[in-house]
C-alpha cells in the first residue's frame, strides 16, 4: 500500500512544478529594469491601496460609532419624545381638572358671598332688633313702662266702671217677688239659682224686670184680637232698654258687635251682616246684596219669626260682652240674666284687678 502511495505522490509534484514552469514568465534582462520598476510601482501602489484600506476602515469604523451613537441617541430622543408627549397628557389633564375645580371655586365664591351679604343683612336686622330690644326694655322699665301701662289701664276700668254703673242706674235689672204676666220670658230663680230650663217660671219666685218693665215671651202667631197691647208694648220698650244697654257697654269697653243696633227706644231693629239661609228664606224681602238685614225687636205690626230672631241676636251681643270678660251665657232666652250677670261683674272690685 505504502509503495503504491509513494509513485502517485511523485505524479502530483512533478504537475505541480510544470504547471509553475507553465506560470513563470521568462524576461530577458534588457526588460528587467523595467520589470523591476513596474514592481516597484505596484508595490508601492499596493503599500498605499493597504494605507488608503486601512484609512477607510478607521474611517468607517468611527463613521459606524457615530452612526451607533446617533442612533442610541435618537432611541433616546425618542424615548424622551414619547415620555414628553405622556407628560404632556398628564398636564393637559390636570390643566382641565385645575379649570373644573377652578370654576367650581368660583361659584362656591360667589354663592360665599351671597350668603356673607344675607348674614350682614341679618346681622344688621339682628343688631336693629337687639337696639330696639333693649330701647323696649328700658321704656318698659323706666317711668312710661309696664307699672304705668297697669295703671293706666286700672284708671281706664275705673272709668269704665263708673260709666257702666251709670247705664245701671239709667236701666236698673232687678228681681221682683210677686205675680208675673203668664206669658214671662225668663225668671231669676229659674234662670240663675236652680239651672232649670228658660221660660218655665216656678209659683211665687222673684222675675227680672228693666226699669220695672217684665220681658214676656214673643207668640208664634201673629196678635191676635185679644193679645194684651199694653204688655206687648212694654215688652218692646224693655227690649228697647237693653239694646240701648248693650251699645252704651259695648261702646264703654270698645267691643265691636257682631249685630249693631239701630237704636230707636220701643221700635229698635237688631242687624245681621250675614243671615243664615234657614232665616233668609222666611222672609221675600231678604235680598242676597251686601246690605245688612234689619230684624224688629218688637212684635206689633211685625211677623213673630223675625222678631223672635231679633231677640236672639241681642242675646248673642250679650254673649259677645260676657265673653269679653270671661264669662259664659247663662243661656239663649235669658236676656235679663245675661244683663245683670254683666253688670254685676263689670261693677265688682274684681274686675278692677283682673288680668
Amino acid at each position: 500500500m505504502e509503495s503504491s502511495k509513494k509513485p502517485i505522490v511523485k505524479v502530483q509534484e512533478r504537475k505541480q512544478e510544470v504547471q509553475e514552469d507553465q506560470s513563470a514568465k521568462i524576461i530577458d534582462w534588457e526588460d528587467y529594469e523595467q520589470e523591476l520598476a513596474r514592481l516597484c510601482s505596484l508595490t508601492s501602489a499596493l503599500e498605499e491601496s493597504k494605507n488608503k484600506k486601512l484609512l477607510i476602515e478607521e474611517k468607517l469604523r468611527s463613521l459606524i460609532q457615530v452612526q451607533a451613537e446617533s442612533l442610541s441617541r435618537s432611541n433616546e430622543l425618542d424615548q424622551m419624545r414619547e415620555k414628553l408627549e405622556s407628560r404632556k397628557l398628564v398636564m393637559g389633564n390636570m390643566s382641565m381638572h385645575s379649570k373644573v375645580v377652578k370654576e367650581k371655586v368660583r361659584k362656591q365664591e360667589e354663592q360665599l358671598s351671597v350668603e356673607i351679604g344675607s348674614l350682614v343683612v341679618g346681622g344688621s336686622s339682628l343688631s336693629v332688633a337687639n337696639k330696639r330690644m333693649q330701647d323696649s326694655g328700658r321704656s318698659l322699665g323706666g317711668e312710661k313702662g309696664y307699672d304705668h301701662l297697669k295703671k293706666l289701664q286700672k284708671l281706664l276700668r275705673f272709668r269704665q266702671q263708673y260709666m257702666v254703673s251709670q247705664v245701671s242706674l239709667l236701666y236698673p235689672v232687678k228681681v221682683v217677688i210677686g205675680k208675673a204676666p203668664e206669658q214671662e220670658l225668663e225668671s231669676f230663680s229659674s234662670s240663675i239659682k236652680s239651672g232649670g230650663p228658660a221660660g218655665l217660671k216656678p209659683i211665687d219666685q222673684g222675675t227680672l224686670t228693666i226699669s220695672g218693665l217684665h220681658l214676656i215671651a214673643i207668640p208664634s202667631t201673629k196678635m191676635g184680637l185679644f193679645t194684651d197691647k199694653k204688655e206687648v208694648r212694654q215688652s218692646s220698650t224693655a227690649l228697647g232698654y237693653v239694646a240701648h244697654a248693650v251699645s252704651l257697654i259695648a261702646a264703654y269697653l270698645q267691643v265691636p258687635l257682631r249685630y249693631p243696633v239701630r237704636l230707636g227706644g220701643s221700635r229698635s231693629y237688631i242687624r245681621d251682616y250675614a243671615p243664615s239661609v234657614e232665616h233668609s228664606t222666611l222672609d221675600s224681602m231678604i235680598s242676597t246684596s251686601s246690605k245688612p238685614v234689619e230684624f224688629p225687636l218688637f212684635i206689633e205690626g211685625q211677623d213673630s219669626t223675625r222678631a223672635a230672631y231679633a231677640v236672639f241676636l241681642l242675646n248673642k251681643d250679650l254673649e259677645q260682652l260676657l265673653n269679653f270678660i270671661g264669662l259664659k251665657s247663662l243661656g239663649p232666652r235669658q236676656i235679663l240674666a245675661n244683663l245683670k250677670e254683666l253688670l254685676r261683674t263689670l261693677l265688682s272690685p274684681e274686675y278692677i284687678h283682673a288680668y
